[in-house]
């Protein structure tokens, strides 16, 4: 058959981008479709108020980089735009401790630890991976922290996806030989996740992304798979339809041919359209679609000082410290830059019981107890000034299964281990700890403080690896279990609890899946 394309890529997050550069590398034609917009340095907005460019919501006219998504087990932050959730996260490439290639679906189908190295290195040099060099008020509130508990020793600046260079000056590409942009030196503003306006951080746009375009890769922004169907032999041996719609302004439809389709949206696009396919036109995709989600674990409390000279807290990179508290646990202290506010309106303070009443009276108590402490810190000015959000993670595991929902998009329902919870015991005590320091109160997400169920900003799983469809969706290279030249290359294919930040990962395992791919003849 005369197919326009030789793999269509749903996405153009870190799994999606590595897929683009790889497979034009092997000589493949190749189109990656994004449902997000394109932006450039003077496209993103100043601070998190600028909800029209911050916010993705199309619904409601927002057409921003940072997306949340409320399910019934846990609120899901992502990235939306050509480039995924590079444009939005906090740069951190950590590489995950041992239990994490040893556990999961994925356990022992692989020495994974062993075989993936090699292609851990090659993200970091893709992504341009440094050492933070400078700690900010914020890394040395955790620093001080680690002290007072006799971890001190475990406290480290992490490896990020930033171009440090001489801040604010413009420089010649320093990392494909010309091949790439221009960089710039950061000037530690903070505002990494509301997208980096002085082009230093390391976006997928300007390293996978780019060298791909220069080879040939046509991405197309704005659009939303909606059906893939095969031609042909319903194992997609012949190719598959591709049809899309926009995603912004008026629904107008449009689709293409391709020998091999590469799923790529992320966990909140890639499942709920395998989903959807599987009730359709995908019929032989595994029963396990949507199920081992995991949401690494996490707690993200905001915490605002009320003291009257406070520290600048906004001031640095996104993430500029890791404290490792124990051998299942890490924090790392996140800011955003100045003027960027907008989590006042999402947060309460957080209050841990069981119970949802006496967390909501817990709340009511503080208007007597710390009435000036919490007037404070509800009408403060310079907000991110004041305030440092704590993200905690552990190894430890549970899991959820997302559905389709009857009267929403999708639904989550409980599957292993206890359900995730907002109320981590270890992220509670290290939040008052904090807490005293700087004379505030700890916050969360409304959604925690009252309903109990935790954000998280590192969604995995619902399409995962195993030694066949029984257990998993893919397997050790990507490949689809009934489906040929098909592959799942993003966050729904982490198949274990990594704990800490999965964008390194989710890089690595997509290296090691299109290596195996041989070069067009």
């Amino acid at each position: 058959m005369n197919l326009e394309y030789d793999y269509v890529i749903i996405g153009s997050g870190f799994g999606g981008s590595v897929s683009a550069l790889r497979l034009s590398e092997k000589g493949y034609k190749v189109l990656v479709i994004e449902k997000g917009k394109w932006f450039a340095g003077n496209d993103f907005p100043k601070t998190n108020w600028n909800l029209k460019k911050w916010l993705w919501e199309p619904k409601a006219s927002l057409h921003g980089i940072f997306k949340m998504t409320f399910l019934n087990h846990v609120t899901v932050l992502s990235g939306v735009g050509v480039g995924g959730g590079s444009l939005v996260y906090a740069n951190t490439l950590p590489i995950p401790k041992t239990d994490f290639f040893n556990t999961g679906s994925w356990a022992n189908l692989k020495d994974w630890e062993k075989d993936l190295k090699p292609f851990y290195d090659t993200a970091h040099k893709m992504l341009g991976a440094a050492t933070n060099p400078k700690l900010y008020e914020s890394d040395v509130l955790i620093k001080d922290l680690a002290k007072d508990i006799g971890k001190e020793a475990h406290f480290e600046a992490p490896k990020v996806a930033v171009y440090f260079g001489e801040a604010g000056k413009k420089v010649a590409d320093p990392y494909f030989n010309g091949k790439g942009p221009d960089r710039t030196g950061c000037v530690f503003c903070g505002a990494c996740m509301t997208g980096c306006r002085y082009n230093a951080k390391n976006t997928l746009d300007k390293n996978y992304l780019h060298l791909a375009q220069q080879l040939g890769a046509k991405i197309i922004a704005e659009k939303e798979v909606f059906n893939v169907s095969p031609l042909g032999n319903e194992d997609g041996s012949d190719g598959y339809k591709i049809e899309y719609k926009s995603s912004i302004g008026k629904k107008s439809k449009a689709s293409v041919t391709t020998k091999g389709v590469i799923f790529s949206g992320g966990v909140m696009g890639t499942v709920p359209l395998l989903l959807k396919l599987k009730g359709s036109t995908l019929p032989n995709l595994s029963d396990a679609v949507g199920k081992n989600i995991r949401t690494n674990n996490e707690s993200l409390l905001l915490i605002t000082s009320t003291d009257k000279n406070p520290k600048d807290f906004s001031k640095g990179i996104a993430i500029g410290s890791i404290l490792h508290t124990d051998e299942n646990s890490h924090l790392e202290p996140v800011r955003y830059g100045e003027g960027s506010g907008f989590s006042k309106v999402l947060t309460v303070p957080t209050i841990h019981n069981k119970f949802a009443i006496f967390r909501f009276l817990g709340i009511i108590g503080l208007f007597f107890k710390q009435p000036s402490r919490l007037f404070k810190t509800i009408f403060s000015k310079n907000y991110a000034k004041r305030t440092t959000i704590l993200l905690f993670m552990q190894t430890l595991d549970s899991t959820l299964q997302i559905k389709l929902g009857r009267f929403t998009k999708m639904k989550t329902v409980t599957e292993s281990g206890p359900k995730p919870s907002a109320f981590i015991p270890e992220a509670m005590e290290i939040g008052k700890k904090v807490a005293k320091k700087v004379n505030g109160i700890p916050y969360a997400n409304f959604t925690d403080s009252l309903l109990g169920t935790p954000t998280t900003a590192h969604i995995l799983g619902g399409a995962v690896m195993a030694e066949n469809a029984s257990k998993g969706v893919i397997d050790t290279y990507n490949n689809v279990f009934g489906y040929k030249n098909m592959l799942v290359c993003d966050g729904a294919m982490i198949s274990a609890n990594p704990g800490v930040n999965p964008s390194l990962s989710i890089t690595a395992i997509s290296e090691h899946a299109i290596s195996k791919i041989e070069a067009k003849v």
